[in-house]
């Protein structure tokens, strides 16, 4: 179990690393030298888990898609729209949605299925459920208007991209929705719907990055406080330790090793694939 679960890790690191590069550096310009570096392994552990740079591209494409699930509950039209936003956020703070979305723009199919296929799947199957649910008009053709939906998206993303690092899309993706619901929805419906998504996804980061950091800080007073009596009841025991060079040294030198064995963890995800 224990080689299994390093197994994983493995691969986990590799892909992370391999997202962040091509992320970076787009499909062509990724070397296996630095995926290798930043994730941290040997050239075999790579290759035992992928055979090329081409199944590593793939492995991260296939990813993409499972970061995003639309609530069958409710309105469908809002969770189209909550989807697409949960995407947008992604773009911003998951280096694995933004390397799968550039791996898709620059043509990397790899023999494998359209990079946009799911997406657009999804994405009428809801339309449909909207039709029976009578939010979305009868005449509209759900494989038609996924195909608008998902293009418009992945246009505007890239605009966001240039005008301000995507800093403006969750804004840019509610115009568009704006734009699109009038020719698809019923007016009565759009008028219950929010553009911008029902969960502020930024606040909600905030909110548990704060609440963690809290927690972190807690934790570390209990670690300090439980640890205070028991030096300070060696120094009142006559202090041979500190003085002898025995235990007190040793116990000083071994919580410097403790903190210097922890390191930050690396950035996250979250995020990909659907609007």
């Amino acid at each position: 179990m224990a080689k299994q679960a390093r197994a994983v890790q493995t691969w986990r690191s590799i892909v992370d690393a391999a997202a962040s590069v091509f992320d970076d550096y787009g499909y062509e310009r990724a070397a296996i030298s630095e995926i290798l570096r930043r994730a941290k392994v040997t050239k075999g552990a790579l290759y035992f888990h992928f055979a090329s740079k081409e199944a590593i591209a793939q492995a991260i494409m296939d990813e993409q898609t499972s970061t995003v699930e639309f609530e069958q509950e409710g309105s469908p039209l809002q969770s189209l729209v909550d989807g697409g936003q949960q995407f947008a956020f992604a773009l911003r703070h998951n280096a694995m949605a933004r390397a799968g979305t550039r791996l898709s723009i620059e043509g990397v199919f790899l023999g494998g299925p359209h990079p946009w296929g799911e997406w657009i799947d999804a994405t009428a199957r809801m339309l449909e459920l909207g039709q029976e649910r009578g939010e979305v008009f009868p005449q509209i053709d759900p494989m038609v208007s996924a195909k608008i939906i998902v293009a418009s998206f992945t246009g505007i993303q890239l605009v966001s991209e240039a005008d301000s690092g995507r800093a403006d899309l969750r804004e840019q993706v509610a115009e568009m929705w704006r734009h699109i619901l009038p020719s698809i929805a019923h007016p009565g419906v759009i008028a219950h719907i929010k553009p911008e998504g029902r969960v502020d996804l930024a606040a909600q980061a905030r909110e548990k990055a704060e609440r963690e950091e809290q927690e972190a800080r807690i934790a570390a007073e209990a670690k300090e406080a439980a640890s205070g009596p028991a030096t300070d009841t060696g120094s009142r025991s006559g202090g041979a330790g500190l003085r002898g060079g025995g235990s007190g040294r040793g116990t000083r030198a071994g919580q410097a090793g403790d903190r210097g064995d922890e390191e930050p963890a690396g950035a996250g995800a979250a995020a990909g694939g659907a609007a």
